[in-house]
């Protein structure tokens, strides 16, 4: 069974990046990433409504860590480490399994430039070798082809389209899995 134990914090460092912990100074750009609706149109999450409530989602997400429950890097070029860029983890842990599902978003102005493929192929690394995860599982809207495209670059398969999978905002929304083994 996975024993989690995120302290100390690790920070990852990549060619152009530095994925780090989400601090209360980045509550402008998380609220930014939350609300904004290309951001959000494939993400079928509640948006955040002001810097209070990015301030208590900074706040559970530190808790989750703190608790070895969940685990949040901020993504930031590692010429602005202090600019928020956007946000990758594993959210939901299925430790008798060592498995983990995986979640991410990116500001706009940073699509298409292989900035997520980077952050993404960084943090299946830590998760295989560090958390020791068998596999790692990303559950994604069927209209998002690019996050779609993002995980098949890094090795991710398509594993089942679930319709209707869930409601939310008074309607059922469809889901499709991919997942991605250990070597």
């Amino acid at each position: 069974m996975l024993e989690l134990n995120f302290s100390p914090f690790t920070q990852i460092k990549t060619e152009r990046l530095l994925l780090r912990r989400v601090t209360n100074a980045d509550a402008p750009e998380l609220l930014f990433l939350r609300s904004d609706e290309t951001i959000m149109k494939y993400i079928d999450r509640e948006k955040l409504k002001s810097l209070e409530e990015a301030a208590i989602f900074i706040k559970t997400i530190d808790e989750a860590i703190n608790n070895n429950e969940k685990i949040m890097w901020g993504i930031a070029l590692k010429d602005k480490p202090n600019n928020l860029i956007g946000n990758i983890g594993f959210w939901r842990f299925i430790n008798q399994h060592y498995r983990a599902e995986i979640g991410y978003m990116l500001h706009p102005d940073f699509w298409n430039k292989g900035i997520m493929q980077e952050a993404l192929l960084a943090t299946i690394d830590f998760g295989f070798k560090e958390i020791k995860l068998h596999s790692i599982e990303a559950h994604i809207n069927p209209e998002n082809i690019a996050s779609g495209n993002v995980l098949e670059k890094c090795g991710f398969i398509r594993e089942g389209y679930f319709k209707e999978d869930y409601y939310l905002k008074g309607k059922f929304i469809d889901t499709v899995v991919y997942s991605l083994l250990a070597k």
